[in-house]
């Protein structure tokens, strides 16, 4: 896709956002309004921090949620979301939202965090940052298990990081032979890539014999050498009330446990800048095709234009550039986890949990998460505008006039 292709379909989206999020903006009443919407100024501390905080946990994620809206707000938060999604992205992450209601089933119908229900489908909120439309401004919908980030500056979609899937439960009956797997190329490619290494590549690729309880890399708004999995109590907003908080610490330490997990395998999932595993340069040709189709999986939940701008990041001899890690065991219902890491991407699969029913997956774009550096130009050309147009009232010259 060549560059003025590219920017085309980028603009073209940041339109349609900005069209769906002022549908839902107009439908607000000033009491939700001031719920929903957040300045976008990096000069502001608690705006920017709350820009870039995010959940994947049933925590209250900031917003406006669903449960606080009318029937017909659902729908233009359902629009705004989808604006987001590609068909395929939107049904997955729908279906994700609808198993709360599974997964209360599965739990007995008692789960609460504090809250009348616990397991709600409605418990998801929407935040818009700044005014749709203007120069910078942006959006987040998120609740337990989804959670999606856009980033607007100058008209056009710059940041689509991170972005976050998950299913509980992972795997659920349907009538008829089928089952019900939302993620299930995530975890089925994933399994297939490390089934196609020579037993010398996954000596390389198989970095620990037990998987991680979580993801390693969590909810953290940047990452640095040396980040690994979270405990539990500290993927919510602010402290749980009593009993949940020591319930959620002692069912982390639990499930360590249960994993059989040393300091020596947590430190050989600890996230580091330079990628751990095997390069993709080692790869066959086989290889390189399932890897391809596993990133995929994660690329195309993004609308067709925007998904093939990134996946052209890492067409031909690009694809090399990264590299797979795995962890824990090879087999089907033995807990697994998994890493696909290059300059600036990364991916992140695991599951551990619910007895390897419990899937997270995200992807996160190392330098530009939240809009990290195309909101750093942004800033620098605003500057140099203005320092430009300041030596023209003065009537003095101007670098690069």
């Amino acid at each position: 896709m060549s560059d003025v292709t590219g920017e085309a379909a980028r603009r073209d989206l940041a339109h349609v956002m900005a069209e769906a999020a002022v549908a839902l903006l107009e439908s607000l009443d000033p009491d939700q309004r001031e719920q929903a919407v957040v300045a976008f100024d990096p000069a502001s501390p608690s705006a920017e921090v709350e820009r870039r905080t995010w959940f994947y946990t049933p925590a209250e994620h900031g917003g406006l949620s669903l449960s606080a809206m009318s029937p017909d707000q659902h729908r233009r938060t359902h629009r705004l979301l989808a604006t987001g999604l590609s068909r395929a992205g939107y049904v997955t992450a729908s279906t994700i939202m609808g198993l709360e209601n599974v997964l209360d089933h599965t739990e007995g119908w008692v789960a609460s965090f504090g809250r009348e229900r616990g397991r709600d489908p409605l418990l998801y909120w929407v935040t818009l940052f700044g005014t749709p439309g203007e120069s910078v401004w942006g959006w987040r919908f998120g609740g337990h298990h989804v959670s999606v980030h856009y980033t607007i500056v100058d008209g056009a979609v710059v940041a689509v990081t991170p972005n976050f899937l998950g299913a509980d439960p992972a795997s659920s009956p349907l009538l008829g032979p089928h089952l019900l797997r939302p993620l299930a190329a995530a975890e089925d490619l994933g399994r297939e890539l490390v089934h196609l290494m020579t037993s010398e590549q996954r000596q390389l690729v198989v970095v620990s014999p037990r998987a991680p309880v979580d993801i390693v890399t969590a909810n953290r708004s940047r990452l640095v050498d040396g980040d690994n999995v979270v405990p539990l109590p500290a993927l919510f907003r602010g402290r749980l009330p009593d009993p949940y908080d020591q319930l959620m610490a002692t069912a982390h330490e639990a499930a360590e446990g249960k994993a059989g997990l040393t300091p020596v395998h947590i430190d050989a999932v600890a996230f580091t800048d330079r990628p751990k595993g095997l390069s993709a340069s080692a790869f066959s040709n086989d290889q390189h095709e399932v890897l391809r189709a596993l990133l995929d999986t994660y690329l195309d939940r993004l609308p067709d234009g925007l998904a093939d701008l990134e996946k052209a990041k890492f067409a031909g001899d690009r694809l090399a550039g990264l590299s797979f890690l795995w962890a824990g065991g090879l087999q089907p219902g033995e807990p697994h986890y998994y890493r696909i890491q290059g300059a600036d991407l990364l991916v992140e699969y695991d599951n551990t949990q619910r007895d390897v029913n419990h899937v997270h997956t995200v992807w996160r774009d190392l330098a530009n998460d939240f809009g990290g550096d195309a909101l750093a130009a942004h800033y620098r050309r605003h500057q140099h505008d203005l320092a430009h147009d300041l030596a023209h009232r003065q009537g003095r010259p101007h670098a690069h006039d």
